[in-house]
């Protein structure tokens, strides 16, 4: 039986990481590629996101998200595997495991910020939440 992975990638160092991990690690995996659009990064409830500048907003957050999804789609293209990729929008931790509680993978690869101290403290770490909140098992990639 194939292994269902979800990788979660934002065009960060981490989770490239992580992506190249599954890719090396699960070559015969089918892996999905999730890219999660936050609405706050988008503008709500900014003073830029006036009706006039909210659409221009939201393309940039569109263009920049597929961008993302063709770099790991270019890389996992590279090793001769073909990816999977889907967007999300809403708060990257609680996108996540929603879409691992409602599409049932058999694991979540994830890289981690390596936040340390006060600033995971008060900043939070998306992994640390999706490791805590998964209904599947979770691989940190550092």
């Amino acid at each position: 039986m194939t292994k269902r992975l979800l990788v979660p990638v934002d065009g960060s160092d981490p989770a490239d990481a992580a992506l190249e991990f599954t890719l090396k690690e699960y070559p015969d995996a089918d892996i999905t590629a999730l890219s999660v659009v936050d609405p706050t990064d988008v503008g709500y409830g900014s003073m830029e996101a006036a009706p006039s500048t909210f659409d221009h907003l939201q393309q940039n957050a569109e263009e920049r998200t597929e961008a993302v999804l063709e770099t790991a789609r270019e890389t996992a293209a590279e090793q001769g595997i073909e990816l999977t990729t889907e967007t999300v929008i809403g708060v990257p931790s609680r996108a996540i495991v929603e879409w691992a509680e409602n599409n049932d993978p058999d694991g979540i690869v994830i890289g981690s910020h390596g936040r340390e101290g006060v600033t995971r403290v008060l900043l939070g770490s998306v992994a640390e939440s999706v490791v805590r909140r998964s209904p599947v098992p979770v691989t940190v990639v550092r």
